[in-house]
């Protein structure tokens, strides 16, 4: 007879991702933005600034049909590597998972095209501020979709989408 325990079965949470663990499975590395989602502080906001920057590269070379194309199958890339993360990590949706905030805000930026650095300037604040404050359709999403599996994923994704959505309501009353 021993006097040890039995080894925990479980995965132990992951709390705060290495580069060990982004480049570990393809997955890490979309959901957590190539790295953006490593960040120590404010991950979500560093994750946002990845995908300003990525877009300010991009769109040159972008028609609106490409952004669509990018968008959708970055969606549903997206969702499923942000399950599999959320699962990896043992954490329904950690604010290290990034790829959320980085295809919502293509979409916003897309959507608010064209416009100089202060247009986009202004969508990133509201961007952050609606994924940031949650309440609302954002906080009905994230309430509703949070959990592990495909549902999570997807929730994952949601409640930014809603906060996509939020930004480009006000942008629209704005400029109207």
């Amino acid at each position: 007879m021993t006097d040890t325990l039995p080894a925990d079965p479980s995965p132990p949470l992951v709390l705060r991702p290495s580069l060990k663990f982004l480049l570990a499975h393809p997955a890490h590395f979309i959901a957590l933005g190539a790295g953006a989602g490593l960040a120590r502080r404010a991950p979500g906001t560093v994750g946002t600034l990845w995908a300003w920057a990525a877009f300010v590269m991009i769109q040159p070379h972008m028609t609106d049909l490409r952004w669509a194309a990018l968008i959708g199958m970055g969606t549903l890339v997206g969702w499923w590597a942000c399950t599999v993360t959320a699962q990896h990590m043992h954490v329904a949706d950690s604010g290290h998972i990034v790829w959320d905030e980085v295809v919502a805000f293509w979409l916003v930026l897309w959507l608010v095209s064209p416009t100089g650095f202060w247009g986009q300037l202004v969508a990133f604040a509201l961007f952050r501020f609606f994924d940031a404050v949650k309440f609302g359709p954002m906080a009905w999403a994230d309430r509703t979709f949070k959990g592990f599996g495909p549902r999570g994923g997807f929730g994952i994704l949601l409640d930014d989408f809603a906060a996509a959505l939020c930004t480009l309501l006000l942008i629209a009353l704005w400029r109207y």
